[in-house]
């Protein structure tokens, strides 16, 4: 096994166990390489077979995979079963899982307005579910944390069923917080910055630009931006803390840099 290429020191998760949705990308390879770092066991997910196997070759010895569907109720079952069959329950789920698509609401099929509220909503419905009786059966803890998006607060034209899917994704991870706080699981969301690169949701050359240079901290999200808030809220320094949001955005959800008069800058 090859070093992960992104470490983050601080945290320790020996003996955690963690499953992490879309692990092959851009920011679930950069959570996995985190988490691996700091000692916990992984359990790692992603439709890209290939991609997924390539993570898994650096990650450490023992970490588990699974090719998951997450529009398919019977992949989402195999995954469960991997869980409970190997861990019985784990102690940490991060569902990173997501998809971007554009299009104008005229242009969008209802079939693809399905498939973007499958994986980004559904889908995190249907593993936090789960996962929180595998916990409440073992009688464990947990965390369990949703990847949202500055989207969920700010409407973007061609993007709506996405921004639609982070807005009512951050209303579940509130009420999974509130009903699950009984049996001590935390559920939050995190909000990570812009990083260009997807695969699964390629952008043009002019898009990226065009948001690169609004964002005000004026940079793209690195690998342990995110990652620090998503590890801050599953360790026990956050014991206190369920049903927020965190955005790590370098204030690209804040409001825009765009200056509508002749003098642009204030000196």
């Amino acid at each position: 096994m090859s070093a992960p290429s992104t470490t983050l020191p601080g945290f320790d998760f020996t003996g955690k166990r963690v499953v992490i949705t879309g692990a092959a990308g851009i920011f679930g390879s950069w959570i996995a390489d985190c988490f691996a770092q700091a000692g916990a066991e992984l359990l790692l997910s992603d439709r890209d077979a290939g991609a997924l196997q390539k993570l898994a070759d650096r990650m450490p010895d023992g970490t588990l995979t699974h090719t998951t569907e997450l529009a398919d109720d019977g992949s989402i079952d195999d995954l469960i079963g991997l869980i409970k069959m190997n861990w019985g329950a784990p102690d940490i789920l991060i569902n990173n899982a997501g998809v971007y698509p554009s299009g104008f609401l005229l242009d969008i099929e209802p079939a693809e307005w399905d498939r973007i509220m499958n994986v980004n909503v559904r889908a995190p419905f249907v593993l936090t579910r789960a996962a929180a009786r595998l916990m409440i059966d073992a009688g464990k803890p947990g965390s369990i944390i949703m990847i949202s998006s500055g989207a969920a607060r700010k409407m973007r034209r061609s993007v709506v069923p996405y921004c639609t899917s982070k807005t009512t994704l951050d209303r579940l991870m509130q009420g999974f917080a509130l009903e699950l706080s009984d049996y001590n699981i935390r559920v939050n969301a995190v909000e990570p910055g812009f990083a260009p690169g997807s695969t699964a949701s390629p952008l043009t050359e002019a898009h990226v630009k065009a948001v690169l240079a609004n964002i005000p901290l004026g940079r793209g999200s690195e690998p342990e931006d995110a990652v620090a808030a998503i590890m801050f809220l599953c360790s026990d320094s956050a014991s206190y803390i369920t049903g927020t949001s965190i955005a790590v955005d370098g204030g690209n959800s804040i409001g825009s840099l765009v200056v509508h008069q002749d003098k642009k800058t204030a000196l």
